[in-house]
């Protein structure tokens, strides 16, 4: 998976994709391939009334999009980009925007083997 829980991505297929609009990624399901997003491909669950929830009514909840639909928004391009992987000269991996090379958050701990003498 190119994207963790909390990272800001941008829908770039399917009904909700907007050009330039940042969204968070509330849960990841790797089993699927799937990402659940803020916002997108909401749905309705009409609900009985029950002891709990006594008027009952619509609930409206976020369904799961293909992880391929996303991509990691890059801060200083202001929009989604294609990531890659390096590492850091003090040796810890990171993520990094393709188009500026920017850094996108750190994905291991530093490692002495890796680190740039």
């Amino acid at each position: 998976m190119h994207v963790k829980k909390d990272d800001m991505v941008e829908v770039i297929a399917g009904d909700d994709a907007e050009a330039g609009r940042a969204r968070r990624i509330l849960r990841v399901l790797p089993e699927t391939n799937k990402v659940v997003v803020e916002g997108v491909n909401r749905v309705y669950k009409h609900v009985k009334p029950n002891r709990r929830n006594a008027q009952g009514g619509r609930l409206s909840r976020e369904m799961p999009i293909a992880v391929s639909n996303v991509l990691l928004f890059c801060g200083s391009c202001r929009r989604g980009t294609r990531t890659g992987h390096r590492y850091a000269a003090d040796g810890h991996k990171e993520r990094f925007c393709k188009k500026c090379g920017a850094a996108l958050g750190a994905l291991s701990k530093a490692r002495k083997q890796y680190a740039k003498a």
